[in-house]
């Protein structure tokens, strides 16, 4: 079986290795040459993964096309914001009749589409019957290190889930499936956002009952946005929810948290952008989950804090203050 993945980050060489593992042919598309020659080479993606050996059947191209030919899967673990683009530029490419699983997470900032509907609107027709999409808590080193991890795949065709839950599931990776595509998607965007602010809170030096506070608050902010699109709110209290939410906003792994932490012990968001490698997903996302939520009127207090610390100059003084000095109400409407 040849499997085509696109995206040479931590996250996507991790699936790479784990796919490769089970002894699938892996082609991975990375941007940068270095990256491939470490690959393919040295059998390490020491840019984004270093420390893990990787196997002789996963090879690396920077020609996305030479990847996704003849490909009886693809696996798309791209940055959100470059998925449109880069499937405008491969639709006519993809092969027939073959899963394509997005491990991507994220909105989109102009049109308010998650993943799912960027690619609905991109691809033609005949490709939507075989989308799914993984979600769930899995940071990329504990993968690569075989920890045992749980995640979610959902599609609207669920013959295709389970299809897909079977290539991945090994001994210590455990996939469940789900239709709710939606809440699946909500939960894995927003909780980069809370797990900034999670950083926040770390890097002001307070404890656990802030940061519990944070994340409790921060998941009933993203069940009310996840029910205003049509989720099941349970799917919000699942892997790709509470269970991404919690790992994302306790761990100095997430490059989220660091972020927050940073931005809590005084740093600049310039200053901390400019001295990473790798893309935290929440900056992002948090300008364009702002927008959404006003979309459908939807009340998401700590998203929209965060936001205006990220890009209206709010100190975390004002913050703070903003956020416990709202009006008083009900905890449950």
């Amino acid at each position: 079986m040849n499997i085509a993945v696109l995206g040479g980050g931590s996250w996507g060489t991790a699936l790479a290795k784990l796919l490769s593992d089970k002894g699938y042919n892996v082609k991975i598309w990375v941007y940068e040459e270095s990256v491939k020659k470490e690959i393919n080479n040295k059998h390490e993606n020491i840019t984004f993964l270093p420390d893990f050996s990787l196997s002789n059947n996963l090879v690396a191209h920077n020609n996305i096309k030479e990847v996704i030919r003849d490909a009886d899967m693809l696996l798309s673990v791209l940055p959100s914001q470059f998925v449109r683009k880069i499937f405008t530029e491969i639709k006519d490419d993809i092969p027939l009749y073959i899963p394509i699983v997005s491990a991507t997470k994220g909105i989109e900032l102009d049109t308010s589409f998650l993943i799912s509907e960027i690619l609905e609107d991109v691809l033609h027709e005949r490709y939507h019957y075989y989308l799914t999409f993984l979600s769930g808590p899995s940071f990329a080193r504990e993968v690569a290190s075989e920890h045992p991890t749980l995640v979610t795949v959902a599609s609207i065709n669920q013959k295709l889930a389970k299809k897909v839950q079977e290539f991945f599931s090994t001994s210590f990776f455990r996939a469940y499936t789900t239709n709710d595509v939606i809440g699946v998607e909500i939960g894995g965007a927003l909780k980069n956002v809370i797990a900034i602010g999670a950083g926040i809170v770390s890097g002001l030096g307070y404890g656990s009952n802030t940061t519990s506070a944070l994340i409790t608050r921060g998941l009933a902010n993203m069940t009310q946005f996840a029910i205003k699109r049509g989720a099941n709110p349970l799917t919000l209290s699942g892997l790709s929810g509470l269970g991404d939410l919690v790992l994302t906003s306790t761990s100095s792994l997430s490059r989220n948290w660091t972020v927050g932490n940073r931005l809590g012990k005084g740093e600049k968001i310039d200053d901390i952008l400019n001295s990473m490698n790798m893309i935290a997903e929440g900056i992002k996302n948090s300008e364009s989950i702002y927008f959404a939520a006003q979309k459908i009127d939807v009340e998401m207090p700590i998203f929209n804090t965060i936001y205006k610390i990220l890009y209206k100059g709010l100190t975390i003084k004002e913050a703070g203050k903003e956020l416990m000095t709202r009006d008083l109400k009900a905890e449950i409407k």
